[in-house]
């Protein structure tokens, strides 16, 4: 929420400065999260009129102006706008006039034709963050009168309004929070009342989605542009000027947070429903967007069609147009649910929508009605009705609490007076009714005596609060071992080379297809924010493969992913923790994943499944280690083998790890030898490191997997077998080995390797 500090002053008191302010608003909850300056005008920028223009000789996009700036004789300026047209008030820049850095206003030619200044735009004069086209000013500004002198110096905040806080998406909210932490009165004076009068036979409300609308007619507007300062205003906020109608009822959103519309009256047929829509119609919006409506969209109809989007947008059919003569203006209170899930289905997210999904208030529905139509007949002309016409009634808006100023002092260890806290109840709008205040409207997040307790500690500022120990470290719980747990793994896939991935917990059922899956196992988001997030993933593959493709796209030849996430499942454990690594290029491979899902998870077996898959079992995890089809990783841009392990390390993270044994590293040199058995191909590795190790040979100490050969023809090595060669390193922690002490360990582990896997030997 963009607001203007000379804006506000309308409504409050602003005695200190912007910084203050800030300070204030942000202590209060609200956090002032950007800061502009805009009016500051540089001098030599003068009102000046177009006398006359016409196009370049010797370029398309290109007008020659003759303009008055006041001095007496025409001053000629080439200009590449097209929003004016001659008798126009527009910002002249004369010569020597400084906009920037390193820009500043010369007399010269361009294109040939001479330029004697350079007409503005509202951005190149820090009035707006953009423009299009020049900034037409007001009729009754004077030629030759400095252009700062009628655009004061302001500076324009940037609030960061919570979901809670509807109240504070309007100026008059803001200003009864600034008055209530600053301890000043607001300002905060109606339109008169208008008369109400029934809407039967005009306004049906067939919905229960809208149990308020009012509707009154102006009849006789002039549309055209709006006058210079509500124009001024609304650039301020971040909105474009439109025509005076329309920005009137801009303007009140802006200024009161109570959505109005404004629609053509010659364009309706006969009377107003608000009722649900039927399936397949259509609406055309204000945007030329069209929309295929469904039966749970909530609409504004005349007797024939749809004439808006409830609470969300108009339709162009009925739109205030330069030909408007009379209108119908619209000020109603719809369901906060109805308009926020037409607004994320459709995908259209407005001022409006994004005011009525948190709630507006709804004792301000008809005072911002008689606020828009008293703004329309001065700034458009025309003559409103005298009467309002209602239909439904006001949803009760005022929630009673009981409260405790001793519950109050307890909860927040703060001495604070009854007659203090009163007070900033009085300031926030609430009225006292005996042991109970009642909350305005405007405050629905206002329930419960603790909000109400949260008030306080706000107003009176948390800094009140002594600081004191009040608890002591707690033990160890499951969660924390499971955090430590996790960091722990991270950082040892860390240092195996592997960089992490944070990808989404949704998915769409196409990249879940992609990726190889099936959407048979997902679960489906009842509510998803858009199709891309459908599902939620029942594996990382998808996300991981994604990221594998962005690496490959920038020039990676080698990648290697972790990630460690959530999955969730449609039967069985619903939600649960994965592991996925993947990995491709160089260095890449079963063997490689292997020893890192080893060094990773501690005590890992691997078990041959079908083709190229290894089932991955231990203490707390399993899961699958294996090559992708080739065909899968060109999808996504692989130019080699992609290996890839999911683990399910749920029960791993919740085991308490082991103590950590520490050594000092080996004084004396090891010894290494290489042997290589002729096994059955059916012989796993594991059988053989487990055999060797078993033979309790003196002084071994590590059998590590060097070689594998295997020749299909038979020529060399029968068909049916395969060599495996391991390398034995033997050590002594208090002296250096001789080769006959390990020559002879050597031929005890030929021995049992004969014996246990009747292994037979190269030579």
């Amino acid at each position: 929420m963009k607001i203007s500090l000379e804006w506000l002053k309308d409504y409050v008191e602003l005695s200190g400065s912007a910084d203050q302010l800030a300070e204030a608003l942000t202590g209060g909850g609200t956090e002032v999260v950007g800061r502009e300056e805009r009016g500051n005008i540089p001098d030599k920028v003068v009102v000046a009129q177009v006398l006359s223009s016409v196009p370049h000789p010797n370029a398309d996009r290109l007008r020659v102006c003759q303009v008055d700036d006041g001095s007496g004789s025409p001053r000629q300026v080439v200009c590449g706008a097209k929003n004016f047209r001659d008798g126009d008030k527009v910002a002249l820049a004369l010569p020597g006039a400084v906009l920037g850095p390193d820009f500043k206003i010369k007399a010269g030619k361009l294109r040939g034709e001479k330029s004697d200044g350079m007409l503005c735009s509202a951005k190149e004069l820090a009035l707006a963050e953009d423009a299009d086209g020049l900034l037409i000013l007001a009729g009754e500004f004077p030629v030759g009168k400095p252009v700062k002198d009628l655009f004061p110096p302001d500076t324009v905040f940037e609030l960061e309004v919570t979901p809670n806080r509807p109240d504070l998406l309007g100026y008059r909210g803001v200003a009864r929070e600034v008055a209530a932490l600053t301890k000043v009165e607001a300002t905060l004076a109606t339109a008169p009342a208008v008369p109400e009068k029934p809407a039967d036979g005009f306004v049906r409300l067939e919905d229960a989605g809208c149990p308020f609308y009012t509707a009154r007619i102006i009849r006789g507007v002039k549309v055209g542009p709006s006058p210079q300062w509500l124009a001024d205003r609304l650039v301020a906020a971040g909105l474009r000027p439109i025509n005076n109608v329309v920005d009137v009822t801009n303007y009140v959103l802006l200024e009161t947070g109570q959505p109005l519309h404004a629609f053509d009256l010659a364009k309706l047929e006969q009377e107003i429903v608000v009722r649900s829509a039927r399936e397949g119609e259509l609406l055309r919006t204000l945007d030329g967007s069209e929309l295929r409506l469904r039966t749970h969209d909530l609409v504004i109809a005349d007797a024939g069609k749809p004439v808006a989007l409830a609470g969300v947008t108009g339709g162009a059919e009925t739109g205030v147009t330069p030909g408007t003569r009379d209108i119908l203006l619209e000020s109603a209170w719809f369901e906060p649910s109805r308009v926020r899930k037409s607004s994320r289905e459709w995908g259209l997210s407005t001022d409006s929508s994004y005011r009525f999904e948190r709630r507006v208030d709804p004792s301000g529905v008809l005072p911002a009605s008689a606020r828009a139509a008293d703004l329309i007949e001065e700034t458009a002309g025309g003559e409103a009705d005298a009467e309002v016409m209602v239909a439904g009634g006001e949803p009760r808006s005022r929630a009673m609490i009981t409260f405790s100023h001793d519950r109050c002092r307890a909860l927040l260890g703060l001495d604070i007076g009854n007659a203090e806290i009163d007070d900033i109840f009085s300031r926030l709008g609430l009225i006292k009714v005996g042991s109970q205040w009642s909350v305005p409207g405007f405050r629905p997040d206002l329930t419960r005596e603790v909000d109400l307790i949260e008030e306080v500690i706000r107003m009176a500022g948390i800094q009140r609060v002594p600081s004191r120990l009040r608890g002591f470290p707690a033990a160890a719980s499951v969660a924390d071992l499971r955090h430590d747990n996790g960091e722990k793994l991270r950082e040892r896939l860390r240092a195996q080379g592997f960089s992490e991935a944070r990808t989404s917990h949704f998915v769409s059922p196409d990249a879940l297809q992609r990726a190889g899956g099936t959407t048979d196992a997902a679960v489906a988001v009842k509510n998803p924010l858009g199709a891309d997030q459908a599902l939620l993933r029942p594996t990382l593959l998808a996300g991981l493969l994604e990221a594998l493709a962005r690496n490959v796209r920038h020039g990676a030849e080698s990648v290697r992913l972790f990630e460690v996430g959530s999955v969730f499942r449609a039967a069985g454990k619903e939600e649960g923790t994965a592991l996925g690594l993947l990995c491709t290029g160089v260095e890449a491979g079963l063997f490689d994943l292997k020893g890192v899902l080893q060094a990773a998870l501690g005590a890992v077996e691997f078990a041959p499944q079908d083709g190229l898959v290894l089932r991955v079992t231990g203490a707390g995890f399993e899961g699958l280690l294996r090559r992708l089809p080739r065909a899968l990783g060109e999808v996504f841009a692989a130019k080699s083998a992609v290996y890839y392990a999911e683990i399910d390390v749920d029960g791993w993270l919740g085991v308490m790890p082991s103590p950590v044994r520490v050594r000092a590293l080996p004084k004396f040199p090891a010894i290494t030898r290489d042997l290589s058995l002729i096994l059955p191909k059916a012989t796993r590795y594991a059988a053989v490191e487990q055999a060797l190790s078993g033979a309790r040979a003196p002084h071994l100490f590590s059998v590590g997997l060097k070689d594998v050969f295997a020749d299909p023809s038979g020529v060399k090595l029968p068909a049916e077998q395969r060599s495996l060669t391991v390398t034995l390193t033997f050590r002594d922690e208090a002296r250096t080995l001789t080769s006959d002490e390990v020559d002879r360990a050597v031929e005890t582990l030929r021995e049992h390797a004969k014996s246990a896997l009747g292994a037979v030997f190269r030579t």
